[in-house]
């Protein structure tokens, strides 16, 4: 790691990679597209002021760990086969990367690793499908797709509330699914099939709503508009039609478990990054 980088890996080597690897799958014609916060930022370069002003930066330590990508599982020889063109190292299967529907990759000087999961979210408090959803955006999982991803956690962090405001931020809500928009029609459709998530989605976007009013650091502007997003997100979601199957689900409510529990980074990493990438290297 360069001196200069005081034990920490910059933001934008995060952002550089993370694109010189969608360029390599693009070219391999290979379905390969980012998740997560850093897939956020990448969508939302040009709101870097707002960013930081909710203090999503790197300035008191690193922004990012990791990358995420979604992949389908016919593609996953295909993924292998891109990263380790470019220097990455596979972690070896085991039973908890398996049940995860995931590969983890090695970045060649050790600074960080990329998780790519293949066909849906899994290890989520509620999984989201990739089937089918992989064309829609050059860079990531459609947008939609994103902002679910952020509101499926139970355990919703003031991290992953600034980058669902940071993604509301930049992005128009409409109907229909188009480039750099969040659809409401895909957001309704998942949760009209799932009480659980949608308790989950709609409880959060509630909180949200309730927390942007009281956000010192918006502006008038800023609080008119995700305000409206938000009540825009919740209204395609109380208003579409529900399966018979989230009808009867809603009878039990809360008073049983909605939500599966997530394997922790300790499960996955087991010994953390340095030994997983020792184990990677000593079993060929």
């Amino acid at each position: 790691m360069l001196a200069e980088w005081n034990g920490k890996v910059p933001t934008r080597i995060f952002v550089d990679e993370s694109l010189r690897i969608l360029r390599a799958a693009s070219e391999a014609k290979v379905a390969l597209k980012m998740l997560g916060g850093l897939a956020i930022k990448v969508h939302s370069l040009n709101e870097k002021e707002f960013a930081n002003r909710l203090g999503r930066s790197a300035e008191k330590g690193q922004e990012y760990s990791d990358i995420d990508f979604a992949t389908y599982y016919k593609s996953r020889d295909g993924v292998r086969k891109i990263m380790e063109s470019l220097g990455y190292s596979k972690r070896p299967s085991t039973m908890s990367t398996s049940a995860s529907q995931r590969q983890i990759y090695f970045h060649p000087k050790g600074w960080f690793y990329i998780d790519v999961f293949w066909d849906k979210l899994k290890a989520a408090n509620h999984p989201i499908s990739f089937r089918d959803r992989l064309e829609v955006d050059p860079i990531s999982i459609p947008l939609s797709d994103l902002l679910l991803e952020k509101l499926q956690i139970v355990s919703f962090s003031r991290k992953d509330m600034i980058d669902t405001l940071l993604l509301l931020k930049a992005h128009t809500i409409a109907g229909k699914e188009e480039l750099e928009t969040i659809s409401t029609d895909r957001v309704a459709y998942v949760l009209s099939r799932d009480w659980g998530f949608w308790y989950t989605v709609t409880t959060t976007l509630q909180g949200i709503g309730e927390h942007v009013k009281e956000m010192s650091v918006l502006s008038s502007q800023e609080t008119s508009d995700l305000s409206s997003k938000v009540e825009k997100l919740l209204y395609a979601a109380n208003t579409v039609p529900k399966s018979l199957r989230w009808k009867l689900r809603a009878i039990i409510g809360s008073r049983k478990k909605w939500y599966k529990p997530v394997e922790t980074e300790e499960t996955v990493g087991e010994f953390g990054i340095w030994r997983l990438r020792e184990q990677a290297s000593t079993s060929g």
